[in-house]
């Protein structure tokens, strides 16, 4: 038996091998050659492994003897209560709650609208910045409100809040869209989502400007409205920050595969034998979620495959797991404006290429201080398509570059004193052209980025005061606790 198992391996390995070879063979344009590749490189992960197939997995086999074959019947249990979910169950999801034990920092909802509510956070420092800080999430995908508010010692939003940084924290809440905001467009999200909210938070202040932050697509979105504002006349921020954002389109890294004409149309719409699992016009969260998950389909697909249904285990409690496992959907006419003119066209970063709430866009109209964050091992923005941001921008700027990937880069408290960064140790506000011209200047320094982040943020916050007793004001007054309910709101 151990001789044939072998011979199956080896007969496998050898076919993903020759797969291999024949698609590197194929005469096609770019993208369908990258496709392909990428194809026969998850069916390689999946069938070169003996661990993915219960008669090739010794432990497996052994737990099935243990457990005279209680494993076997619970795994099949799983597998048709995750086809049903639509994905694969990485964490214990009953043991969280949101609001409970997951983005506990206590705040209030003051603005609503259709799209998003607008949280303002409790002070934790006796004495504030004048100037306040908007926290724009990414809306694909996940609810990254709370993946910045995991837990009180990994949460930025209570970092910032806390003694020694003592700043006044606002954050968006994006709505999992339904069929009351299929019909929501990019100009939509840019007005309502964004600089209507910075107007809730200038009002609710009394501040002419704020400090602003954009997470992953949240920086793509943020970077838009304030040029929109710029076009207007306007200038709303006094700084920006982007995490793992891109303005530069030009090298997406593997979700370039994703990503063509075909799939495009399919966000605002179906066939109708499909819509009874994704309603007209959107596109929903767990399509968004399987996609990242199959980026790195070892880690996030086929050890789940191995210990769901060949062992029947249920997944342990694991908060960045829970977190992963949640998806939000998105307006079909949104979504195709966003793939179109970034990862298809690259438009946003032409001057004045893109009309976006009948204003034309010009990233490099911008001239407020900017600070860029990229991950070194982030799949989903490559690190270099981060720093690409700068020249496309004309204010003073800061890069910095640390650790790990797209979240774990980014959710790395100074507590746990783990990982690295690099960063200019020169006080220039512009950057190299070249990434990797910046990078071999660049110095490497123990531990986590945020206080870097904290000490530039402070410099464009103004002056410290007492922080003001009720939150909200007589137009925005208090609406609920955080994190409101549009957090609460499920896939369906």
């Amino acid at each position: 038996m151990a001789d044939h198992a072998g011979l199956c391996v080896h007969g496998r390995v050898v076919s993903a091998r020759y797969l291999q070879e024949l698609a590197d063979a194929i005469q096609s344009d770019t993208k369908t050659c990258e496709r392909i590749r990428f194809t026969v490189q998850q069916w390689a992960a999946a069938a070169a492994a003996p661990s993915n197939f219960l008669a090739l997995n010794p432990d497996a086999q052994k737990t099935l003897i243990e457990s005279k074959g209680e494993s076997l019947r619970q795994g099949m249990m799983n597998l048709p209560a995750d086809m049903q979910r639509g994905k694969i169950s990485q964490s214990d999801e009953s043991r969280f709650v949101v609001g409970k034990n997951i983005a506990t920092t206590e705040g209030s909802v003051v603005f609503e609208n259709p799209l998003v509510q607008l949280i303002q956070y409790k002070p934790l420092a006796p004495r504030v910045y004048a100037r306040p800080l908007l926290i724009v999430p990414p809306c694909i995908n996940k609810f990254y409100i709370y993946i910045l508010d995991l837990s009180p010692e990994g949460s930025l939003v209570r970092y910032a809040l806390e003694q020694g940084q003592g700043h006044q924290v606002f954050i968006l809440s994006w709505r999992n869209a339904d069929q009351s905001v299929a019909d929501k467009t990019w100009d939509d999200f840019v007005q309502e989502g964004v600089l209507d909210t910075i107007e809730a938070v200038k009002e609710i202040t009394g501040e002419e400007q704020i400090n602003t932050l954009g997470f992953c697509i949240g920086g793509t979105i943020l970077a838009t409205a304030l040029a929109v504002a710029k076009a207007r006349g306007e200038e709303p921020a006094a700084s920006m920050t982007l995490l793992t954002s891109m303005l530069d389109f030009s090298d997406t890294s593997v979700l370039d595969v994703f990503v063509d004409e075909r799939r495009m149309c399919r966000c605002a719409s179906r066939p109708s034998a499909a819509r009874a699992v994704r309603p007209p016009g959107l596109m929903r969260g767990v399509e968004f979620a399987n996609t990242f998950s199959y980026l790195r389909p070892n880690d996030l697909v086929w050890n789940y495959v191995v210990d769901n249904y060949l062992k029947g285990r249920t997944p342990q409690a694991f908060d960045l797991l829970f977190w992963n496992s949640d998806s939000t959907n998105l307006p079909g006419p949104m979504a195709v404006w966003y793939l179109r003119n970034t990862y298809l066209e690259n438009k946003l970063r032409e001057p004045n290429a893109l009309t976006v709430c009948r204003q034309k866009v010009d990233l490099s109209s911008l001239t407020l201080p900017t600070f860029i964050y990229g991950s070194r091992d982030d799949y989903i923005v490559p690190w270099k398509s981060a720093f690409a941001s700068a020249p496309l921008l004309s204010g003073p700027q800061k890069f910095v570059l640390g650790a790990s990937g797209h979240i774990a880069g980014v959710i790395n408290p100074p507590s746990k004193n783990k990982r690295s960064f690099w960063i200019l140790d020169s006080d220039a506000d512009r950057l190299p052209e070249d990434a990797d011209t910046w990078f071999d200047a660049a110095t490497e320094h123990p531990g986590i980025w945020w206080p870097t982040w904290s000490e530039w943020l402070a410099a464009n916050a103004g002056e410290q005061g007492k922080p003001h007793a009720a939150q909200g004001s007589k137009a925005h007054p208090v609406i609920e606790p955080a994190p409101g309910r549009y957090v609460l709101e499920r896939d369906f």
